[in-house]
């Protein structure tokens, strides 16, 4: 993708059908993914995860309204990380649109509006369940002061719903996390948990597994969201190498004539210079003649060569007043649909969740960030749907190692999570993939469309759905789950999967670094198979062998797949030569390409050999050999651990070829499964021996 200044991003592009779904209402006033909400309205504990600007602050009125009034529930408690956010819980008149009760918040129990510190707003919690009112909204911090004070017990019969849940987590430092496990213990509330990025994969994870279990899940995902818009048809995701201070290089991706976000780095980072407010200066300066602030809003104004005069949003101020007037001048709702009320917001920490600019068409984002939900966060900024935006990108700058730096094993490692997080969003922006084993009975499933000449009971197929954004593949030898758990990780959380097998710094560098793309040793069966193998194992102990397996299977299949049709899809130059449904051409174009489609064959493709070869594109060849270097200087030999793993593969391959591997064989496969067999007859050996 290339923008004005003819510095090429290498980014994944996903293009949308633009049918309008995801915007039309049915006769109740619902939106599709409320309707899917609503239809789960009866169960005690839910878990939403939806996308940014999906609609999920009104499917839960309509859920706590059904279960204040037809479910016996007598108060709903809607809790959000800031008070900002609370405005999503404004009184909504829903009955003007179909629904049977409108939304109505008594004005002094929105506590994100009433004045005071959180501790002294727990008291009016206590207020409020002894009235008779039945619907509160506060921020995180007051509703734990309020358990803290009250008690469990105090929210018998309540419903709490809670707002960007990606907040929560079951770390014991997290009180509001604590507080939730006692509440699902005594089992007398009801929880609507929502949130548009729901990554165990971050740090800590959310929920315990055993209160997890408890919930049922509604997904939306983001290609039904994006698939559904009127305007906005493609997302680009990018990320691009600097060298330098970051300013210097700012304007090569940033294109003054996009709306966009910048979010510079924390002072803390590597990529800050430590002097926040020159960063700002400085990308102002580069922007153009500096004309002064406007008055009304705080803005700066900046006059371009060609006489044009950009408006900056600057929220990185210091100045307390100064910040708070620019934010207001962004809140105000009588700008929220006018175009060229901003052209350019640079922020720090603020402006990422429930934080509201439509015309948003590319996010900038300086340096890495640990987070994915924080990405995640920051890409949704710019997935808004607005007339005549057609097209919108997330845009990720990083400072390239440099040689000479002591930190360069620090700077290899932001390289490597930055790619990971680039990997874990393409599958998040992917259609829905379904699975199924080709038997000689496979025949076509209704609704999917199964490309020219249709459906060829001779071959393993890939039919699309368009208006639900899935695919069902069918694959040769694939091993199906068995037990209903199994079946649920398969279709909810292979992407949870994916997270925590990119986001696992081994299994990164080896295969990014070490893979025979790269000239390495690192066969792709040693991650497919074992490390992803491994990773199943420790997220999923209570499933049996042939359960873990066939999601092994399924998180492969669903990497690797959307790994090769973005290889498929792209021309030698990188750019997208498909324009619409790149992404599907691609799969479909693999799966033609083969001569089958089986699950050996899957497993044969190095999962980062397509993220290596952007690499290779964007960074300079010294940096490449470099990182190489540092990555092969801790190559380790064979640990017992990855000697049983193998054995265990070539126990496996003997069952189905009736000899063990061959030490001497000329697949290196077999060969390491053999390496493995020896090591641990060694071992017995030597033990033995003592």
């Amino acid at each position: 993708m290339t923008n004005k200044n003819n510095k090429s991003v290498p980014s994944v592009s996903v293009t949308y059908a633009q049918n309008g779904t995801s915007t039309k209402s049915n006769e109740l006033g619902m939106r599709p993914m409320q309707e899917r909400a609503y239809e789960k309205r009866g169960e005690q504990y839910l878990l939403i995860k939806s996308p940014p600007a999906s609609g999920k602050s009104r499917a839960l009125m309509f859920i706590a309204l059904d279960k204040l009034h037809n479910q016996g529930l007598s108060k709903a408690i809607i809790t959000v990380p800031e008070k900002s956010i609370g405005s999503s819980f404004a009184d909504e008149p829903l009955s003007k649109f179909g629904f049977w009760a409108d939304w109505q918040v008594v004005p002094k129990w929105n506590l994100c509006n009433a004045p005071g510190e959180d501790g002294s707003k727990a008291a009016s919690v206590g207020a409020f369940l002894n009235s008779e009112d039945r619907i509160l909204v506060c921020p995180h911090a007051t509703f734990r002061n309020a358990v803290e004070k009250f008690g469990v017990v105090a929210f018998d019969d309540c419903l709490i719903a809670v707002d960007e849940f990606h907040h929560v987590s079951a770390s014991p430092d997290n009180k509001l996390g604590a507080q939730l496990a006692e509440l699902i213990a005594r089992d007398r509330v009801h929880v609507v948990a929502m949130t548009g990025s729901y990554f165990r994969g971050d740090a800590e994870p959310v929920l315990m597994p055993h209160d997890e279990a408890k919930f049922d899940t509604v997904t939306y995902t983001y290609y039904e969201q994006l698939n559904g818009y009127k305007h906005l048809k493609a997302l680009d995701i990018g990320y691009f190498f600097y060298t330098g201070a970051y300013s210097d290089d700012i304007l090569k991706v940033l294109d003054p004539t996009e709306k966009t976000i910048i979010h510079i780095p924390s002072v803390n980072s590597r990529e800050s210079t430590k002097d926040k407010i020159r960063e700002v200066e400085h990308i102002i300066e580069e922007l153009g003649d500096w004309q002064g602030t406007d008055p009304a809003t705080g803005f700066q104004l900046v006059k371009r060569a060609d006489g044009r005069v950009l408006r900056i949003a600057d929220l990185v101020d210091d100045d307390a007043a100064k910040r708070d007037k620019v934010s207001a001048a962004l809140k105000d709702p009588a700008q929220k649909n006018n175009r060229d009320h901003v052209d350019i917001i640079i922020a720090l920490g603020m402006a990422k969740e429930g934080f509201d600019w439509i015309w948003c068409e590319h996010a900038l984002t300086v340096g890495y960030r640990s987070s994915l939900t924080e990405i995640v966060q920051i890409i949704g900024r710019a997935t808004r749907d607005a007339e005549g935006k057609t097209r919108a990108r997330f845009t990720n700058l990083i400072a390239e190692p440099d040689a000479s730096e002591e930190a360069v094993t620090e700077a290899v490692n932001d390289t490597l999570k930055a790619i990971a997080a680039s990997l874990l969003m393409e599958q998040v922006l992917a259609p829905r993939f379904n699975f199924t084993r080709k038997t000689a009975t496979s025949g076509p499933v209704e609704g999917f469309d199964y490309g020219e000449g249709g459906y060829d009971p001779n071959k393993c197929n890939v039919g699309f759905d368009e208006e639900s954004g899935q695919f069902q593949i069918e694959i040769k030898g694939l091993a199906e789950p068995k037990t209903k758990e199994a079946e649920r990780i398969c279709q909810e959380d292979l992407n949870e999967v994916i997270a925590t097998f990119v986001q696992d710094k081994a299994t990164l560098e080896k295969g990014l670094f070490d893979g025979e793309h790269a000239g390495g040793e690192t066969l792709a069966e040693e991650l497919t198979q074992l490390r992803m193998g491994k990773i199943i194992k420790a997220r999923y102990p209570e499933l049996d062998d042939h359960d873990q397996e066939a999601v092994r299977q399924h998180a492969i299949a669903a990497l690797n797949l959307t790994q090769k049709a973005k290889e498929a899809a792209l021309d030698d130059d990188g750019t997208d030569k498909t324009g619409s449904n790149a992404l599907i051409h691609g799969v479909r174009k693999f799966a033609m390409d083969v001569r089958e489609l089986d699950i050996d064959l899957i497993d044969r493709i190095n999962p980062f050999s397509e993220a290596y070869a952007i690499l290779a594109k964007t960074m300079s060849e010294a940096s490449l050999k470099q990182v190489a270097a540092v990555i092969s200087a801790k190559k380790v030999q064979l640990t017992p651990e990855e000697a049983r793993d193998l054995a265990k593969r070539a126990l496996k391959f003997k069952q189905e070829r009736g000899r063990l591997p061959s030490i001497t064989s000329p697949d290196a496969w077999e060969k390491r499964m053999a390496e493995g067999v020896a090591f641990l007859a060694r071992m017995k050996q030597e033990a033995a021996n003592g």
